[in-house]
């Protein structure tokens, strides 16, 4: 059975992934910071009637809980199929550029990018024992330089000087492991779900939790011919 790990995984966007992914087959691990939350999420899944699910205690933040993620996965399967790197935090809002505390853009770089990294260094291994390993790190809409120099964006407005470049960055980190992996059989990508209604807007985005892991999950499956070092959203490539 082809395997997968959500991080961020216990609610939201993450835990609806996890749920699409165990409905085409694939044994879910979903990664949660906290344990509890993580195995309530587990038996929501259960109930649901998907057996091929477990949680892993991971903190994207802490090395030493994603070490003893990886060690408890390496036990659990031989190799990894599918990395999603999901977690991530908006931080305080509003992020004025010329007045958001550095210790704000430092704690949510530390979730959105160096944890995502973090991650992925860390399953690399596991992930180069599949036949066909997919990457996706989960990006926003907010991440596209292009468009925030757009005064026609329906975004423009948003200028959020810590979550937007965290993404940003995460976005140009895609690019250069998809190339440093362009002759392996590796796809990484990073994917937007859009502005979708969950906890981490007030549920005030338009798009359902549904739609939002449906782009993810595309992604995460790519077969052979896929892409790969680039930025999708539902409407297809996105600029930078």
């Amino acid at each position: 059975m082809k395997s997968a790990l959500v991080t961020g995984a216990n609610k939201g966007i993450g835990f609806e992934t996890a749920k699409q992914l165990a409905q085409l087959g694939y044994f879910v691990y979903t990664g949660s910071r906290n344990k509890t939350k993580g195995l309530e999420a587990i038996e929501k899944l259960k109930v649901l009637g998907y057996a091929n699910v477990d949680c892993i205690e991971l903190d994207v933040t802490d090395i030493n809980s994603i070490k003893s993620a990886r060690q408890e996965l390496e036990v659990k399967t031989q190799h990894l199929d599918i990395l999603i790197n999901n977690a991530g935090i908006r931080g305080e809002v509003p992020q004025p550029a010329s007045k958001v505390p550095i210790e704000r853009l430092r704690l949510v770089f530390e979730t959105n990018f160096f944890g995502a990294i973090q991650t992925t260094q860390e399953f690399m291994d596991l992930l180069k024992k599949a036949d066909q390993p997919r990457i996706v790190n989960v990006t926003s809409d907010l991440a596209s330089l292009t468009n925030h120099n757009d005064p026609t964006w329906k975004f423009y407005p948003f200028k959020s000087a810590a979550y937007s470049p965290s993404k940003t960055a995460l976005n140009a980190y895609t690019i250069m492991l998809a190339f440093e992996l362009k002759d392996t059989n590796f796809k990484v990508n990073c994917v937007n779900p859009g502005h979708t209604a969950t906890d981490f807007n007030n549920y005030k985005g338009e798009k359902t939790v549904e739609q939002g892991a449906s782009v993810i999950v595309k992604y995460a499956t790519l077969d052979k011919d896929g892409a790969t070092g680039k930025f999708f959203s539902e409407e297809g490539e996105t600029a930078w």
